[in-house]
């Protein structure tokens, strides 16, 4: 007997109703906003997928060689996909680009509570774009899509520029500076110490850097944060540039927090994450702006700002909900060939209608028939008999109210 690979899950029809239902309301928000969906491999060359991050992504990967010798992974997320979508076949089209995505992902890492070796990611990019107002349209399309299907969150929205404009005024090499983003991004801040410790940076760099940590809450902390940061300017530009974007975002329950710094490294400015109340599921959403990916890749200078959603972290956020459905069984009295072919015809009228429609299958009987509806909920069951049929009519049993009445054939949709 096969068990099924580590990190991965198998749904049931139930399970994927929901996640169907889910995905629906958040396609509709994309949509909405003009937002055009797109499809990529769910392999890309290796050498793609770790242009930004080198080497050291290959053991978080599942990377194979191909029969012709070429190195590939399992995409681990979207944006260098898209991308590289964007530079083969759509650098030309009129900007902004406004692209959505649903699509799986895989990571090689340990399996944890909302944490898998396959998962799904739903998303978008907006290309082209360098106001403030592109990175707002993102924020509240996000926060959009989380009312839609009845979400609980918490925004937090940040600026990588802060951090930068600090660095840049101690002229750290870009190696230290990732490595203190993601000391950051994992909240590992006894580790941020010991590192600042060992490459012996400045006491003022410590302090700034832990003082700006300190500050997260409302619009209103921007004031104190532009007080401490006076002397770096590069930093006072971020935080403009933060100002403007809030002017756009629509929802003013939102949370400043400069500890946002993301864990993949092309982010440039802008950044947010949005959490829900799950334990060991609480990050349900990451983005931000990166405007220097494009160019990175081989393409000319393109200022760009996007988000994904974890879909599966949404699924455990939200509050377990019933599925009404509308099933109708047809079952012919008789189990003779003529009866079974009217029965399918019948099921065929409702079907084009638009009614959900089965056909009994199993040759039961009557009243197995009935108790297999009634196991799986179906409220209506159309019974075909002989000579209903010779009048142009058919039974149809109200398995709630246990009714029963012959309805015409032409008035048969209006019944079930």
């Amino acid at each position: 007997m096969f068990s099924r690979p580590k990190g991965t899950r198998d749904f049931l029809p139930e399970e994927m109703k929901k996640r169907r239902i889910v995905e629906e309301k958040l396609r509709r928000v994309f949509e909405s906003y003009n937002f055009k969906e797109i499809l990529t491999p769910t392999f890309e060359s290796f050498q793609l997928l770790s242009k930004k991050t080198g080497e050291e992504i290959r053991r978080q990967l599942f990377v194979f060689k191909d029969h012709g010798g070429r190195e590939m992974g399992l995409r681990p997320e979207i944006t260098s996909s898209v991308v590289r979508l964007y530079l083969n076949e759509l650098k030309n089209r009129p900007k902004p680009l406004k692209l959505y995505y649903f699509t799986n992902c895989f990571r090689y890492e340990n399996p944890q509570a909302g944490r898998y070796r396959e998962f799904w990611q739903m998303g978008c990019e907006l290309i082209g774009s360098k106001y403030s107002i592109a990175d707002g349209e993102v924020i509240n399309l996000a926060m959009d899509g989380l009312d839609a299907v009845g979400l609980e969150y918490e925004i937090h929205i940040g600026h990588l520029g802060v951090l930068k404009g600090i660095f840049k005024k101690f002229n750290l090499s870009e190696e230290k500076e990732l490595d203190i983003r993601r000391l950051i991004d994992k909240e590992d801040y006894g580790g941020l110490r010991d590192y600042l410790e060992s490459i012996e940076s400045s006491q003022e760099l410590k302090e700034t850097i832990f003082t700006l940590l300190k500050f997260k809450g409302d619009r209103e902390i921007l004031e104190e944060v532009k007080e401490v940061l006076k002397d770096y300017p590069l930093s006072l530009q971020a935080l403009e540039n933060l100002e403007e974007i809030l002017e756009f975002v629509k929802k003013e329950d939102i949370i400043i927090n400069f500890g946002i710094a993301r864990g993949l490294d092309y982010y440039t400015g802008m950044v947010f994450e949005i959490y829900g109340k799950k334990e060991g599921a609480r990050q349900l959403c990451g983005g931000g702006r990166y405007d220097n990916l494009i160019e990175l890749f081989g393409g000319e200078p393109t200022p760009a700002v996007g988000f994904a959603y974890g879909f599966d972290r949404i699924m455990l956020n939200i509050p377990d909900f019933e599925v009404e459905e509308n099933v109708i069984l047809i079952v012919p009295v008789k189990k003779d060939k003529d009866l079974l072919k009217k029965s399918l015809k019948i099921a065929d009228e409702l079907r084009r209608r638009g009614k959900v429609v089965e056909v009994d299958l199993m040759n039961r009987r009557l009243n197995k028939a009935l108790n297999y509806a009634d196991t799986l909920g179906i409220k209506k069951v159309v019974i075909v008999g002989e000579r209903e049929l010779e009048k142009g009519m058919v039974l149809v049993k109200d398995m709630e109210s246990g009714d029963q009445i012959g309805v015409k054939l032409g008035e048969l949709g209006e019944f079930v």
